[in-house]
């Protein structure tokens, strides 16, 4: 258990610094708002889960911390965007079209609901 979150503390702690550098950098140099940084980053990591997931699912004996250090370490750092992505992937390719789309409207009006729920907690 302890070598598990070993690797995804690792995962994260470098998942994390390269959304910050991309984010700073590309305000620094891109004259767009911030929202396009993140738009980028989230793209980013869903083409990275992609990959990992479809690396992972193809090659066998590979040891899952592995996994826990990529998938639910840097790309879950990096952006939760992309495993938002890859479960509704899943939920579409099991052909459940009706709960995908209820997990995407969900997490979307949730989710901004509980970012303003936050702003007026405090004011």
């Amino acid at each position: 258990m302890f070598k598990n979150l070993l690797f995804i503390a690792i995962g994260g702690s470098l998942g994390a610094i390269l959304r910050y550098f991309i984010s700073i950098n590309f305000i620094k140099y891109i004259p767009l708002k911030p929202h396009w940084a993140t738009l980028l980053i989230n793209a980013i990591g869903c083409f990275l889960i992609g990959i990992g997931i479809g690396y992972f699912n193809k090659t066998s004996g590979i040891d899952t911390t592995y996994k826990l250090l990529f998938i639910t370490g840097f790309c879950g750092s990096f952006t939760t965007f992309s495993t938002f992505g890859l479960e509704n992937i899943q939920l579409i390719q099991q052909n459940q079209i009706f709960n995908a789309v209820l997990y995407i409207l969900l997490s979307v009006i949730i989710g901004l609901l509980c970012v303003l729920a936050g702003l007026y907690t405090l004011k």
